[in-house]
């Protein structure tokens, strides 16, 4: 499996959702029809730097060898991230009343990307030539 696709994928779908969350908390808040005040402007950038930083460490390592006892940190760190986002998404999909059109791309995203992280995490790498 090719992991400088799924990285450079993942920490662009990151960096994406931690630009919009870092400098658009207002405008984010309104759209979800969520109070906008301190606490929640604050809670949604320190989100959006959580993401633009996850988004980055994937940015960096996507030339490195990943898989095995290869940089193991950030193919666990990545697969628990994807994988408890997808389980709580997929907890909720079926049964929110709104924002559908949010919701339901961001679980079939977490996914793939917690099913793409998990095989390079058992998996053994191999070069691509």
């Amino acid at each position: 499996m090719n992991t400088k696709i799924i990285l450079t994928v993942s920490a662009l779908i990151l960096g994406v959702l931690g630009i919009g969350m870092s400098f658009l908390p207002n405008e984010i808040l309104k759209y979800l029809q969520i109070e906008s005040n301190q606490i929640t402007i604050i809670f949604m950038q320190l989100l959006g730097a959580l993401y633009l930083g996850f988004g980055l460490l994937n940015w960096m390592a996507k030339g490195s060898i990943i898989g095995g006892i290869y940089n193991k940190p950030i193919a666990i760190g990545n697969f628990m991230h994807f994988g408890v986002g997808a389980i709580a998404l997929l907890k909720i999909a079926f049964t929110v009343e709104g924002f559908k059109e949010i919701i339901i791309p961001l679980t079939i995203i977490y996914t793939i990307f917690a099913a793409c992280y998990g095989y390079i995490f058992k998996a053994n790498p191999s070069k691509v030539k």
